[in-house]
């Protein structure tokens, strides 16, 4: 039964932090569209266009933030190589899958629990943006605490296949 729930989570971690990769690849085309356009319109149309930089600024944040989470669970994040390869393996599974989530745990708990105060209190206020547009800045703000949030899910199951696989390996050295 707990093994059932544990894959039914992991398959709903790692469909999620799809998803968030192809946003953030759609948002990657989209500001490159946006950039076009803008350029297009001041250089040869001699028309400023102002409000392309703060959308694709707005989107850039998102796309950063949701590509984290995928990107963690592909294990495609940065490693200090370095440092890791100097263990041996063991040693090095050991940090990369118990003590580098652990770490990270901590600190994108604290992001995503900050930025979601940040953001209700946008939301709050309905904030807007200074320029002459005055987007509402609640949106955007929301994507952080839900992109770190999916980061901090992400590294707690890694924590937890990481620790049962150290529990399975030590079984069987005592055997």
């Amino acid at each position: 039964m707990f093994k059932k729930v544990i894959q039914t989570l992991d398959h709903t971690l790692e469909r999620a932090s799809h998803y968030g990769l192809l946003v953030s690849g759609v948002l990657i085309l989209i500001m490159a569209w946006l950039s076009t356009y803008a350029v297009t319109r001041r250089y040869l149309l001699h028309i400023p266009e102002p409000y392309s930089y703060e959308i694709g600024m707005s989107m850039l944040i998102a796309c950063v933030v949701l590509a984290i989470a995928g990107l963690q669970r592909q294990g495609k994040h940065l490693r200090v190589d370095f440092i890791t390869n100097r263990f041996s393996e063991d040693v090095q599974a050991a940090l990369l899958n118990i003590f580098v989530p652990i770490l990270a745990l901590f600190y994108i708990g604290i992001l995503t629990w900050q930025s979601w105060d940040v953001a209700w209190y946008s939301f709050q206020i309905h904030e807007t943006s200074q320029s002459v547009w005055q987007e509402p800045l609640f949106p955007i703000k929301f994507v952080v605490p839900i992109g770190s949030g999916l980061l901090w899910l992400i590294l707690l199951a890694q924590l937890i296949r990481g620790v049962t696989s150290l529990a399975q390996s030590l079984k069987k050295m005592r055997q």
